[in-house]
């Protein structure tokens, strides 16, 4: 018999709806330059997957294009990690989500 925990496990994808809520907010952006071809939420999701699976960022599995060609280079997702990483946006991001949670009454103590 399987026993359940009553927790769920870590998510290895988000939805859209909650990236935006949760995660966005936090997010540095580029000021200068070009606009991203891929969005952040894929970019983010591209992120927890590599966390989930670890694999080396070369072996990223990317979507491709029409063409045949990558949507994008596995370097500019690990310079995008690496920003977010530098500028504290996870920290972030774990603390806005863990605020935004009490502020819905999410908790329950026991």
């Amino acid at each position: 018999m399987v026993k359940n925990n009553g927790y769920k496990g870590i998510p290895v994808q988000m939805m859209e709806k909650d990236f935006n809520e949760f995660v966005l907010p936090y997010l540095t952006r580029g000021k200068t330059g070009p606009r991203n071809k891929v969005s952040y939420f894929k970019i983010f999701n591209y992120i927890l997957q590599l966390v989930h699976t670890g694999c080396q960022w070369q072996n990223l599995p990317i979507e491709k294009e029409p063409s045949g060609k990558s949507e994008i280079h596995y370097t500019r997702v690990f310079r995008t990690f690496k920003r977010w990483q530098k500028d504290g946006c996870f920290n972030k991001i774990f603390a806005g989500s863990v605020a935004k949670l009490f502020k819905k009454n999410y908790f329950s103590y026991r």
